[in-house]
């Protein structure tokens, strides 16, 4: 699957390792400080990327069909579900 760039998995997810400017990673249902008003990541090219974030990979199981869905899915992940 090619990735949407919808940003859901820089929000839903909580990241436990250091992001530029959040030095301590983020909670689940946080938006990263790193995503632009469009929900784009501004370092998605830099080398500062957490290794997280490169080693996610767009799939329907996670993504579903829209923001909304993978919103919700990546959630429901993140709390267990």
């Amino acid at each position: 699957m090619k990735c949407r760039k919808c940003g859901a998995c820089c929000i839903a997810p909580s990241i436990s390792s250091f992001i530029p400017g959040m030095p301590n990673g983020k909670a689940a249902g946080v938006r990263c400080i790193n995503l632009d008003n469009n929900n784009k990541c501004m370092i998605f090219e830099s080398s500062e990327r957490p290794q997280v974030c490169r080693d996610y990979r767009p799939d329907k199981i996670f993504c579903g069909n829209n923001f909304e869905d993978a919103m919700k899915i990546l959630s429901d992940i993140e709390k267990g579900l």
